[in-house]
C-alpha cells in the first residue's frame, strides 16, 4: 500500500482564501480585509485553518476514497498566508482489523514552501475495496 505523490497547492491567492471562506460560510475578516488583519498584528489575511485540514482529506480520499473514512483529526500548527505553496502528504501509521474490517491509521501533514508544518491530521480508513 504506496502513498500517492504529495498533493501540492499554490501559491495560495487571496482568491483562494476568499473563495473558501465563502464555501465555508466563515466570513470573519481576518480572512480576507486586509487593514483589519494588519490591526490584528498579521501580516496578511490569514488562511482558514480548515483549508489546510481540506487538502490533507482530498489527498487521503482520492488515494483510499471518501467512503472508507472511519474517523478525520486535525491539528492546526502555523499560520498560512497568501503566497504560500502546501504540500500535503502522509504515511500509514498502523494496519490493524477492527469490528470485522481491515483498516489503516494515516499521519498526515501539511507544509509550507519553507518546510513549517502548517497542520497535521489523524485518519482512519478501511481498506478493503479502498484504491491502494
Amino acid at each position: 500500500m504506496t502513498p500517492p505523490a504529495p498533493l501540492v497547492v499554490g501559491p495560495l491567492t487571496r482568491t483562494d482564501l476568499v473563495r473558501y471562506q465563502g464555501a465555508s460560510g466563515d466570513f470573519n475578516p481576518i480572512h480576507h480585509d486586509e487593514p483589519f488583519a494588519r490591526a490584528a498584528g498579521l501580516p496578511a489575511p490569514l488562511a482558514l485553518g480548515m483549508l489546510q485540514a481540506g487538502l490533507m482529506a482530498t489527498w487521503a480520499t482520492g488515494w483510499l476514497g471518501a467512503a472508507a473514512v472511519r474517523r478525520f483529526r486535525v491539528r492546526f500548527a502555523a499560520k498560512v498566508f497568501p503566497g504560500d505553496t502546501l504540500t500535503c502528504a502522509g504515511e500509514v501509521a498502523r494496519r490493524y482489523t477492527r469490528d470485522g474490517e481491515p483498516r489503516v491509521d494515516l499521519e498526515l501533514t501539511c507544509t509550507t514552501q519553507a518546510g513549517v508544518v502548517a497542520a497535521r491530521a489523524w485518519a482512519t480508513f478501511v481498506t478493503q475495496g479502498a484504491t491502494a
